[in-house]
């Protein structure tokens, strides 16, 4: 029966890459000088940190044309609070998203339901499989969900025939 799996994965060398190259572009640039910046990326987050609120959100917009410029999709990111951090400088936490959480699953596997194609779709893990008789149903499902907002960027992989 074929099937294919709906993911929602992050290339991480990608995310340290553009991360290294915002911190370039914040080390160099003339508005920067003079204030303490920085970017560092932990494990599944990246921590911003600005001389002020303006600061911030400067170095924010770097961070996201480095990360389009590597077609990465900035709904990867999940943006905390913004937290005082010591000498009046601006902290903040982003999280890099990575899999489909279980209200997500459950919110794509309606998308598919609705749509009344014969398919049957499961959540497994933090992906969801979708498999169906035609490969025709299967592809109408791939444009279905290409056309929903969902709020999270998703691939499809392991089409199997």
């Amino acid at each position: 029966m074929p099937s294919f799996d709906i993911v929602s994965k992050v290339d991480m060398q990608e995310i340290d890459n553009a991360v290294n190259q915002a911190l370039k572009e914040i080390q160099q640039r003339y508005d920067f000088k003079g204030t303490h910046n920085e970017i560092n990326l932990e494990n599944e987050a990246i921590v911003l940190l600005g001389a002020d609120d303006y600061k911030l959100d400067a170095v924010i917009d770097v961070l996201r044309g480095k990360l389009a410029k590597r077609n990465l999709s900035p709904r990867c990111l999940d943006f905390g609070k913004k937290e005082p951090a010591s000498g009046g400088a601006v902290r903040q936490r982003v999280a890099i998203v990575q899999g489909i959480s279980k209200e997500k699953g459950k919110e794509i596997i309606k998308h598919i339901k609705d749509s009344k194609l014969k398919v049957q779709a499961q959540i497994m893990d933090d992906q969801v499989r979708v498999s169906g008789k035609k490969i025709d149903d299967l592809q109408d499902v791939i444009q279905l969900l290409k056309g929903q907002d969902l709020g999270i960027e998703l691939q499809f992989v392991n089409m199997r025939s």
